[in-house]
């Protein structure tokens, strides 16, 4: 197969990932299919593979986790290593940490790379995760996945998580603001950061950090094209 793109910013649907969830992240899931207009079907591992392969595309796939604020584990890593491992030629993974475990998150950073072979971290989600990335208490966070050459991939802007419901579901916007992400690009040069979205409203911050940081990158996951402001259209 010959591989036309990468699509790096790829969510598991298959029921299994999701068998412990608890009822946040059931919630959550029903608020984002409202939010999207769109139900979210479950989709196995082996189905997702194949939609890949049938673009000549491939996906990072990986998950994400709120367990200190909410109490529920989230999707293990180790699914991810096994969906890559199962489909190596359409799948690579991100792994999840929690920032808030400290040297636990550190640790889990290690064991992605070393023992689970995976690419990255991500997707850190800091509106869901209540912190903000340029607090120096997570510096060894970064520090550790710039060591171990795994770019990181941070939610940005607007989050459907929570979108359209009272107080938002306890989702806090101010920690996604892309200037956050700003000091991480200038603190660990050898760091590559994602920051996920159009990062509406503040999509000027991210084109500016992008035009002034070469390791940091935006995806345009999650909007339709229609929507996407007109600055980001511009050559």
């Amino acid at each position: 197969m010959s591989i036309k793109a990468i699509d790096v910013h790829v969510h598991i649907h298959d029921p299994r990932a999701h068998a412990s969830d608890g009822p946040e992240a059931t919630r959550r899931r029903q608020a984002m299919a409202r939010y999207f207009k769109r139900d979210s079907a479950p989709l196995t591992i082996d189905d997702q593979a194949n939609q890949y392969r049938e673009h000549d595309m491939m996906a990072i796939l990986m998950g994400g986790t709120n367990e200190t604020i909410t109490g529920e584990p989230g999707m293990p890593n180790d699914f991810v290593a096994e969906a890559v491992n199962t489909h190596p030629d359409v799948f690579m993974g991100f792994g999840a940490i929690d920032p808030w475990k400290g040297e636990l998150a550190r640790q889990e950073i290690i064991r992605c790379k070393q023992e689970l072979g995976l690419h990255g971290i991500g997707e850190l989600n800091p509106a869901r995760q209540h912190f903000f990335p340029n607090d120096p208490r997570f510096y060894p966070l970064w520090e550790e996945a710039q060591r171990q050459g795994m770019p990181i991939l941070f939610h940005g802007g607007m989050a459907a998580s929570g979108a359209g419901t009272p107080g938002g579901s306890g989702v806090k916007l101010k920690y996604t603001q892309p200037i956050y992400l700003d000091d991480l690009a200038a603190d660990f040069p050898k760091l590559n950061i994602i920051c996920a979205h159009p990062t509406w409203p503040w999509t000027s911050e991210s084109l500016a950090i992008a035009r002034h940081k070469s390791n940091f990158y935006i995806d345009l996951s999650g909007w339709a094209p229609k929507y996407f402001p007109p600055k980001l259209c511009n050559k």
